[in-house]
C-alpha cells in the first residue's frame, strides 16, 4: 500500500496570507487538525502546515489575534512524503519526526494530499501489523526531550 492509497486527496489548504480564523474556520468545515500551507491555490506549492496546536499555542497563547497571518503560526519546510511512498516509509517519517499527519506532495512540490495517524491505523495491515501500527503511534506520543512543539519535530533539519 502506498500513501496515495490512504491518504487524503485534494486536503483543504490554506495560504501564508490567510488569518488564523480562515485556517479554524476551514479545519472546523473540514473536520480537520492540520492544513497544508500551500504557496497559492493556484500553484499549490507546499510552504508549510498550520495544525490546530499552532492556532492555541502560537496564536492564541502567545496574545495574538484571529487576523494573525497563517505565515506567523506555520511551520515551515514540514517533513512529507510522495504518493508512491510505501506504508512503511510513511510509518517510519511519522514516528522519527513524531508527527500526527503529513503531506503527500508530489515532485513538482504541489501537495496532493494528506496522511493522517488515523489512515495510518485503518489502512489495510497487509503490510503493516497491528503491532507495527501501536509501536507508531507510541513513538509519535513519546515526551520529546526538548522544548520542541509538535509540528517543530516534523520540520527538517535545515529549516
Amino acid at each position: 500500500m502506498q500513501a496515495q492509497d490512504m491518504m487524503t486527496s485534494s486536503p483543504a489548504c490554506c495560504t501564508p496570507d490567510d488569518t488564523a480564523r480562515d485556517a479554524a474556520r476551514l479545519m472546523k468545515e473540514h473536520n480537520c487538525g492540520c492544513l497544508p500551507v500551500v504557496e497559492s491555490r493556484d500553484s499549490m506549492r507546499l510552504v508549510g502546515v498550520v495544525t490546530d496546536r499552532d492556532l492555541t499555542m502560537r496564536a492564541l497563547g502567545e496574545g495574538k489575534g484571529a487576523d494573525t497571518k497563517i505565515a506567523e503560526l506555520m511551520s515551515r519546510d514540514p517533513s512529507c512524503v510522495s504518493p508512491d511512498a510505501d506504508v512503511r516509509e510513511v510509518q517510519r517519517v511519522m514516528a522519527e519526526r513524531q508527527v500526527r499527519r503529513i503531506p503527500v506532495v508530489d515532485s513538482s512540490g504541489e501537495c496532493v494530499g494528506m496522511v493522517a495517524q488515523a489512515d495510518l491505523a485503518l489502512s489495510k495491515r497487509r503490510e503493516v501489523s497491528d503491532r507495527e501500527i501501536a509501536l507508531t503511534v507510541e513513538r509519535i506520543s513519546e515526551p520529546s526531550h526538548s522544548p520542541r512543539r509538535e509540528t517543530d519535530v516534523g520540520l527538517h533539519p535545515t529549516a
